[in-house]
């Protein structure tokens, strides 16, 4: 698989929180990765560290989110929106193999094909602020 399929692999699994509690996530990783035909051990393992190194770091990234878009707290936010900037912040932060700028694009791709019609340009916004500061 190639990383930009990985990382809505690793989305999809970040949108989950949103709806079920964490003791059961690991539980709802196994079924997903039961659903994925064409991921090989070496991708799934991926997915979950990515996946386990993004949630583990939810209140910090949502804390910068509120602070870089002060109008649209992350309580008001499409939780599309909310998942696909958690996920690009944590790249853009915490996961040295990921460039910002290549974080930031991905993220639009992924507004662009899960998030409403505005949804690219509220990401593109917020991570480009985020961006301009000092990590």
């Amino acid at each position: 698989m190639i990383r930009s399929e990985l990382r809505e692999h690793i989305f999809k699994m970040l949108f989950q929180i949103e709806f079920n509690r964490a003791e059961d996530m690991p539980d709802h990783l196994w079924y997903y990765f039961d659903t994925l035909d064409d991921a090989g051990e070496k991708d799934k393992e991926y997915i979950r560290q990515k996946y386990e190194a993004a949630a583990a770091h939810v209140e910090e990234i949502d804390a910068l989110l509120n602070e870089a878009s002060k109008s649209w707290k992350t309580t008001r936010m499409n939780k599309v929106d909310l998942t696909i900037l958690r996920l690009a912040v944590y790249e853009m932060r915490w996961d040295n193999d990921v460039p910002e700028g290549v974080a930031i694009n991905e993220a639009v791709e992924l507004a662009k094909r899960f998030g409403g019609e505005g949804s690219s340009s509220f990401v593109n916004g917020v991570l480009g602020k985020l961006a301009k500061q000092e990590p």
